[in-house]
């Protein structure tokens, strides 16, 4: 009896699992005609895109020896107040234009007037003792030839007539330097450029010899850099400056070069001063740039200028 019912049960077992296959099969089909199907459409094709091509070639070039440097304007100055008072007016701020002889700012006079006043009134003091001196004098000259002073007498009251012409002459020479700082209330540009710093403010108080405002001629301006005294045979020998500044195309050509005869006992090397022509655009005073001086030919492999990003 349990050898049949073995059997029986192997049987539904069997049958089981032959359903299962069947199933297993049908679905891997489907899953194969589904992946045939998606697989049929051809995939795009792309053309590459045509890159430009450039040439490289062997060349002979000019070989440099360069050195960094800034920009230096010829003309940059400080103006100094030459006389006292409060500073009432400005007219000018950093980056304007200064036509020579433009009144920059304005001191309060009042001082100098006073001071010119003072100095006028002391002239005409010393004026009338100058007056009385001199008559003083005729009259002893007078007494002297009838007899009633002695020389000594005479020498005394020459004396004192020629310190009295002394004093009006020194005082005159205050009274007009007086009238000079009274000028200097006034401050002008001592040249046509552009102001680059503004060292005071209205209200503040001003003395002889106070630094006011900074400016430059940007007409006149040079390269400056340290040339090494290991080159200057090679500047000797080839005389003509390029400048390099950053940010345009082109290098500049020196219009003039200066070696200074001095050196460096630190660094061995000299003041190199390459001087732009006038009114060159585009450059500043403390612009960094490079100084770029020719020392021959070379045998280069070259690209154009073009074919660089």
């Amino acid at each position: 009896m349990n050898h049949y019912q073995n059997k029986s049960c192997l049987g539904r077992f069997l049958g089981l699992n032959a359903l299962f296959d069947i199933k297993n099969i049908v679905f891997l089909v489907f899953l194969s005609a589904a992946g045939q199907g998606a697989q049929a459409a051809p995939a795009p094709v792309v053309t590459p895109a045509a890159m430009p091509a450039a040439t490289i070639a062997w060349q002979q070039v000019q070989s440099t020896r360069s050195v960094e440097g800034v920009v230096q304007a010829e003309r940059q100055s400080t103006v100094a107040a030459q006389t006292s008072g409060r500073i009432t007016q400005i007219l000018f701020r950093p980056g304007d234009v200064v036509k020579q002889g433009q009144v920059i700012m304005r001191i309060d006079p009042s001082v100098a007037q006073q001071q010119v006043a003072g100095a006028q009134a002391q002239v005409a003091e010393a004026q009338v003792a100058l007056a009385k001196a001199e008559a003083d004098r005729r009259r002893y000259q007078e007494l002297l030839g009838k007899g009633f002073v002695s020389q000594a007498q005479m020498d005394a009251m020459d004396s004192q007539y020629r310190a009295a012409q002394a004093r009006v002459q020194a005082l005159r020479a205050g009274s007009s330097q007086a009238s000079t700082a009274r000028g200097f209330a006034d401050v002008t540009a001592p040249y046509s450029g552009v102001m680059s710093a503004l060292l005071v403010e209205v209200g503040e108080t001003a003395a002889p010899g106070m630094p006011l405002a900074t400016g430059f001629d940007p007409a006149l301006l040079r390269a400056s850099a340290q040339w090494p005294q290991t080159w200057v045979s090679a500047l000797q020998a080839h005389p003509q400056v390029w400048v390099e500044v950053p940010g345009q195309a082109k290098w500049l050509a020196a219009s003039r070069v200066q070696l200074l005869p001095d050196a460096d006992p630190r660094t061995h090397s000299s003041e190199l001063r390459a001087y732009f022509p006038p009114n060159t655009t585009g450059l500043l005073p403390g612009q960094f740039v490079r100084l770029h001086v020719a020392t021959g030919t070379a045998r280069r492999l070259t690209v154009p200028a073009a074919a660089v990003l």
